[in-house]
């Protein structure tokens, strides 16, 4: 079976992960430590940075194809989800910057301490629909990691038909 590259899987992996972790702060932060949040902010706009180099070097580098033997209902599923996780991906990382761009109350900006980064050009309208937007995308995203995390695992555990070894570089093949 063929396999995704090397760049894609560090792409796909190193992405999850941060999302992962930014969903776990984003539902959780009234418990977590005060910092939580600027890390919740530096983590999403590297998503947003790693993302956007994602999508350059998937329009550059195709996939490798889904097995001949894939039914159709399951490429249209695959396929809708994975643009949609794109899409998030852009998405949520922009309305959270938008939130705290038109925030009347800005609060610090920085990547991990290291640097200031720039405010969006935002009022406080801009800055409540990026809060809504970014509070419904949220769940969204949540649900489509866990609908991603199933199919992976339904390939592995239920069909056992190497789908998943595509992108796991730790998987036998």
């Amino acid at each position: 079976m063929l396999r995704y590259s090397t760049v894609a899987m560090w792409f796909h992996w190193t992405i999850a992960a941060l999302v992962i972790a930014n969903l776990t702060i984003g539902l959780f932060h009234d418990a977590l430590p005060g910092g939580s949040m600027s890390a919740h902010k530096a983590i999403g706009l590297t998503v947003l940075a790693l993302t956007l180099a994602r999508i350059a070097w998937r329009l550059g580098h195709r996939p490798p194809p889904l097995p001949a033997t894939t039914p159709g209902w399951e490429r249209g599923a695959a396929h809708a989800t994975h643009w949609l996780l794109y899409i998030l991906m852009v998405a949520m990382p922009v309305t959270g910057w938008m939130m705290v761009s038109g925030s009347a109350t800005r609060r610090p900006l920085d990547w991990f301490g290291l640097f200031d980064l720039p405010y969006l050009p935002v009022g406080p309208q801009a800055g409540g629909i990026g809060h809504n937007a970014h509070a419904i995308l949220g769940w969204l995203m949540l649900a489509l990691v866990a609908l991603h995390v199933a199919a992976a695992l339904r390939h592995r555990l239920i069909l056992r038909d190497g789908m998943l070894a595509r992108m796991a570089p730790a998987l036998d093949r």
